[in-house]
Formats: C-alpha cells, structure tokens, sequence
C-alpha cells in the first residue's frame, strides 16, 4: 500500500497530497515528485532539503515535494505515469525500481535518480560524463560490493564454508546481485546458498530455509525493500545465530552485526543539489552522474557479542565506526 498519507503525517504536516498539489499551484511554486520504495527517514529528508537549499530552494516556500513511496513494486510504474500525467516540474527517483519506472514514464520530464546499480547498464543514461536524455543523478555503487562484503565476513568466520545471499527476487537488480557474489564465492571456495524474499512474510520463511541449510553466515543483498524491513531483518538475523553483513550503516543502526557500504544521506544531499540546479534551468543531459568515493565499514560489539563472536582486533582497526 502507497504510504504517501503517512510519510507526510510522519513529517508533521498532517495534510493530503492533493491539498499540498493545490497551494503549490496556487503559489505558482514548481512541484517536485518524490518516488521511492520507503518513507525516507528523517535525516534522509534533512539531507535532501539541505541539498536544495544549497541551490536556493526551501521546501514549502518556493518548491513543493510530493512524497509517494510504495513497496510493491509492480505498483510504481502507475505512481511513475501519475507523475508525468500531472506533469511535475521534476522527479526524484531513489532506488533501482523507482528509476526505472520514472524513465519509462516519461522522456520530457527531468528524472534525479539515486540508485546503487550501473546507471548505464540499467539503460537509463548514456555516459557517466555526459548522460544525455532527460534523466542523471546519484551512483553510490552498492551493487558492487558484494566481493568485499564477502571477503571481510570470511575474516570474522573464516569457518564459513556456506554462505547465504539473501535477495529480492522482484527487484530489477537481483541476477547481477546474485551473479556478481557467486563469482565472490567460487573465487574463494565458498558455497553460496541463495534465498529470495519479497514480502515480510517470506524474509521470515528466508530465515528458516537458511538455518534448514546450516549456513554459516550471511550476505544480505541490496535492496530498497529490505532497507524498509531492516528492523526485521537484523532481529532475525541474531535471533538465528546468523553473522551477517549489509550495505548501509542504517543496519548496524539497527542492530546489524557489520555493513560496508557508501554514505546514503551525502546521496540524498547531491539528489537535493541536482534537483535545485535543474529547476533553475540547467539540463539533465549535461549534468554528469555522481558517483560514491567514500565507503563506511561499521562494526556493532554489542550485535557480536550477543552472537557469541570475538571480533580480530585487525578487523576493528579497519572499522570507520564501532558501535558498542
């Protein structure tokens, strides 16, 4: 179900969509299209409307954000072709799906994406450089780490001989997911048992089937949904026994064990930058991808400990952050 009534009381404002549609007509302010496939947290808005500052737009003021996020996916080309009927100044697309859809929705409309995957092998660019059409934006390179989050959860069980890949069978970006840790896995002669989850209910069966399968530890794959069910996952995660590692320090947050990922909410700031910088007049085509420098790797004693875990000291000196 679309959680745009409930994003927006989360925000504080207590108001409809359509209302918020109407002042900004009435304004005459341009209203942007927020389309992702969970409520972005506080300090993901924080960022994206400190990027529009940046470039001189306040929310509210002089541009209007209409927040729809869904996580059903088959459901985002609709949110993505309501967007291009009403014709909005610009959409800002956050994650895989959500690019996707807002690029086959329209070729006209302006599109800021914010996606862990290849923008170019998805099709939705040209170049990194010079993406050309009508869409750029965020690469923060998620789908790429899974050799190094493999080899670094190898360090802390260098017992694990089989190990689980948890991805979303739904997602657009799951085969490469699956394609790239496997080749992760042979290179060091691992067993890689992969389980796909989509809903709540099936991250819980996930669960299961792994401990039926005696893995020794787990990867958990990128993915805008499981981010949303991070909570769930982390929980269960401990619950089993089950030394995991993510992709986003939101996990580690959350109870997670280890992640290795990029910084999303400098992501969510850039987004707010491109946005800004489009609505002044500049175009989507000469604006070129940003892609993530920095990567984090979080460690959380507390989630180790609980799983009975020492963890090498040369391991914590690699840490950008210990949780205790």
């Amino acid at each position: 179900m679309s959680s745009r009534r409930e994003f927006i009381t989360m925000l504080g404002g207590g108001a409809a969509a359509w209302p918020l549609r109407a002042r900004a007509q009435q304004a005459g302010m341009p209203v942007i299209g927020y389309l992702g496939t969970f409520a972005p947290t506080g300090t993901f808005v924080a960022a994206f409307r400190k990027g529009l500052a940046d470039s001189g737009y306040v929310e509210g003021r002089n541009v209007a954000v209409d927040y729809v996020t869904d996580g059903q996916y088959d459901r985002l080309p609709i949110i993505a072709a309501d967007f291009a009927r009403r014709k909005v100044a610009l959409i800002v697309a956050v994650s895989t799906a959500p690019a996707l859809a807002a690029k086959a929705a329209t070729r006209d409309i302006p599109i800021v994406f914010n996606i862990p995957d290849d923008p170019v092998k998805l099709g939705l660019i040209a170049t990194l450089a010079r993406p050309g059409g009508n869409a750029t934006g965020m690469n923060f390179l998620l789908g790429e780490l899974g050799a190094k989050q493999l080899g670094l959860l190898q360090e802390l069980v260098p017992k694990a001989v089989r190990v689980g890949l948890l991805v979303n069978s739904r997602a657009p970006n799951s085969e490469a997911v699956m394609r790239d840790l496997q080749a992760a896995a042979s290179a060091i002669a691992v067993e890689l048992v992969t389980v796909g989850a989509s809903d709540s209910r099936e991250i819980d069966a996930a669960f299961l089937t792994l401990a039926g399968k005696r893995v020794a530890a787990l990867v958990v794959g990128t993915d805008a949904f499981f981010f949303a069910r991070r909570v769930q996952i982390t929980t269960l995660a401990t619950r089993h026994g089950l030394p995991s590692i993510y992709n986003a320090r939101d996990y580690a947050e959350a109870g997670g064990l280890m992640t290795y990922g990029t910084n999303l909410t400098e992501g969510f700031r850039q987004a707010g930058v491109y946005a800004g910088r489009i609505l002044k007049g500049e175009k989507p085509a000469d604006l070129p991808v940003v892609q993530s420098s920095k990567f984090e790797f979080i460690i959380n004693l507390a989630t180790a400990r609980a799983l009975g875990l020492e963890v090498p000291p040369t391991l914590l000196a690699r840490a950008d952050e210990v949780i205790e």
